[in-house]
C-alpha cells in the first residue's frame, strides 16, 4: 500500500542541503577530492540520501527509521576520514571526529561517552550562530555605523541660538552624512574615540573531562559575567578597533542565542555525523588483566549513544536515534566480528576501503580540486617562484611513494606529503633569496633528492 504524504510533507524544506543532492551527485562532489574508493562513496551517498527521504514521511513512521550506520575497513591513509569530512561539509551538517581509544568504561579515569555528543552540540551551535551572524551582518554594521556616528558627533549637541531650529538640524544632518561618508571611506578610522566597553572579567577554569564535572565547569564559566556584574569601563582606541567590538556587542545583541541553541540541537538530531575512528583498538574481549580490561566495557557503553537515547547538555536534551555513526579502523590485529554483537547489528553498511596503489597516487597528486603539488606551485607562487613538475616527476614520486609504503609501514596518501616535502625542502629554504624564479622538476631532479635515502633502507624507513 503507498504512504501518503501529508502535503505539509510533500516538499522538503528551502534549506535543506541533502533534498539538492541526489546519491550520483554527491559522489561526483566527493570524487572532486578523494581519488577511488567508488564503493565507500557509494555507501555513504545512500546513507545521506536515506536521511532525506526519512524526513519526507510522516512523523511517526519517519521515527521508527534507524540511520544505517557505516563501518569502514581499510588501513590508515586510504581517505576514510576524508570522505567522512568532505560529505559533512557538503550539507553543512555538525561534523565530529573522535578516536574510540579515548574513551575509558564507566568507573574509569578518562572521556565519557556521552562527551562526543555534547562536542558535537557545541560545533552545532557555533554554526548556526555563524550562519545567524550572517544574516543580520547588514543590520548589524549599520547599528555600528549609528553608534560610532553618535560618538562622533552626539545628537544632543547645543544648538546656535542665532540660527532657527531647522536650520541647525539642517546643518547637523549634513555634517553627519559627510561624517558617514568619511567613515565608510575608512579616512577616519585612525582618529581616536572613547568607548564604554565591557570589562572580560572571567578567570581561566581548568575543566576536567569527566563527563558531569565538565558541564558544571562551562556552566561555571557562563555564569560568573553574570554574578560579576558584567562592569564596563571607558577605553580610548581608534575607530578601527573600536568598529571591531561594537561589531562584537551588536551580534551578540541581535543574535537569539536561546533559537540559536534550539536550532543547534535540531540539527544534531536530525543532520549529525560523528566519525568513530580507531574502532579496532576497542575489539577483542576482556583479557581479565592489564591495560586491555576496558575494551569490551567501552563497547557497551558507546551501544546506547548509537543505538538511540538522550544525552543531557547546557543547550538542551538530545536525542542521537538519528545521528549518523560512522565507524573505521585498519582491523589489522582484530575484525569486525571481535565487536561484541549488538555493537556489530548498529553498523549494519560494511564497506571495505583498498590499499592505493601507484596508479591512485599518480591521480592523489595531480586530479583533486586540492591536489598536493597544485599546494606546493601555490606556496611557492606566494615568493614569486613558479614550480612545475614534469609528468615524470609525478610518475616518480608516486612510485617512490608505492615502494616505501611496501617496505616500510604503509601510510597510505600520506606517504606523499613526506616524499613530496623531502624533494621540495631546497626550494621551500631558498625561495626568499633565489635568483632562479622559474624551477622545473622532473625525475633526474626527484631521484637527485632522493638518492641518499633509497640507498639505505634504513635510512628510508627513518626519513619517509
Amino acid at each position: 500500500m503507498p504512504i501518503v504524504l501529508p502535503e505539509s510533507l510533500e516538499r522538503p524544506p528551502a534549506d535543506d542541503p541533502d533534498a539538492e543532492l541526489t546519491p550520483r551527485q554527491i559522489v561526483a562532489e566527493l570524487d572532486k577530492y578523494i581519488i577511488g574508493q567508488k564503493a565507500a562513496k557509494k555507501a555513504v551517498a545512500i546513507a545521506l540520501r536515506n536521511r532525506f527521504r526519512r524526513r519526507k514521511l510522516p512523523p511517526d513512521l519517519a521515527d521508527e527509521i534507524a540511520p544505517k550506520n557505516i563501518l569502514m575497513i581499510g588501513p590508515t591513509g586510504v581517505g576514510k576520514t576524508e570522505i567522512s569530512r568532505r560529505l559533512a561539509k557538503l550539507t553543512c551538517s555538525p561534523f565530529l571526529k573522535i578516536e574510540a581509544s579515548k574513551f575509558t568504561e564507566v568507573g574509569y579515569v578518562g572521556r565519557d561517552v556521552e562527551s562526543m555528543i555534547r562536542d558535537l552540540v557545541r560545533i552545532s551551535v557555533d554554526m548556526v550562530k555563524q550562519e545567524k551572524i550572517a544574516e543580520i551582518e547588514g543590520k548589524a554594521r549599520a547599528a555600528v555605523e549609528e553608534r560610532l556616528l553618535d560618538i562622533l558627533l552626539p545628537p544632543s549637541r547645543p544648538r546656535d541660538p542665532a540660527a532657527g531650529e531647522a536650520e541647525e538640524e539642517t546643518r547637523m544632518h549634513d555634517t553627519r552624512e559627510k561624517l558617514r561618508a568619511q567613515l565608510r571611506d575608512g579616512l577616519l578610522d585612525d582618529r581616536t574615540v572613547e568607548l564604554e566597553v565591557k570589562e572580560k572579567t572571567t578567570p581561566p577554569l581548568e575543566v576536567v573531562s569527566n563527563s558531569g564535572v565538565e558541564e558544571i565547569g562551562f556552566q561555571i564559566q557562563e555564569l560568573l559575567p553574570g554574578f560579576l556584574g558584567g562592569r564596563t569601563k571607558r577605553r580610548r582606541m581608534k575607530i578601527k578597533e573600536a568598529r571591531e567590538l561594537v561589531l562584537e556587542e551588536e551580534e551578540k545583541r541581535l543574535v537569539d542565542m536561546d533559537q540559536v541553541a534550539r536550532l543547534a540541537v535540531e540539527r544534531v538530531e536530525q543532520s549529525g555525523i560523528i566519525f568513530l575512528d580507531e574502532v579496532d583498538k576497542i575489539a577483542g574481549r576482556e583479557s581479565g588483566r592489564g591495560p586491555d580490561v576496558s575494551r569490551e566495557g567501552v563497547q557497551r557503553d558507546l551501544l546506547p549513544i548509537i543505538e538511540g537515547t538522550t544525552v543531557n547538555t547546557r543547550f538542551g536534551l538530545v536525542r542521537t536515534d538519528h545521528i549518523l555513526f560512522i565507524g573505521a579502523g585498519a582491523f589489522h590485529v582484530s575484525k569486525p566480528s571481535d565487536l561484541i554483537p549488538e555493537l556489530q547489528g548498529r553498523f549494519p553498511i560494511r564497506v571495505e576501503l583498498t590499499p592505493l596503489a601507484k596508479d591512485d597516487f599518480v591521480r592523489i597528486l595531480t586530479e583533486p580540486a586540492n591536489a598536493l603539488l597544485h599546494q606546493y606551485e601555490a606556496l611557492m607562487g606566494t615568493e614569486g617562484v613558479s614550480v612545475a613538475f614534469t609528468a615524470d616527476a609525478v610518475d616518480e614520486i608516486a612510485d617512490i611513494a608505492e615502494k616505501v609504503n611496501a617496505d616500510a609501514e604503509n601510510i597510505g596518501a600520506r606517504r606523499l606529503h613526506t616524499v613530496v616535502e623531502k624533494v621540495m625542502e631546497d626550494i621551500s629554504f631558498a625561495a626568499p633569496d633565489t635568483a632562479e624564479k622559474s624551477i622545473r622538476i622532473d625525475r633526474d631532479y626527484v631521484r637527485d633528492h632522493l638518492k641518499d635515502i633509497l640507498v639505505s633502507q634504513d635510512l628510508r624507513r627513518f626519513i619517509l
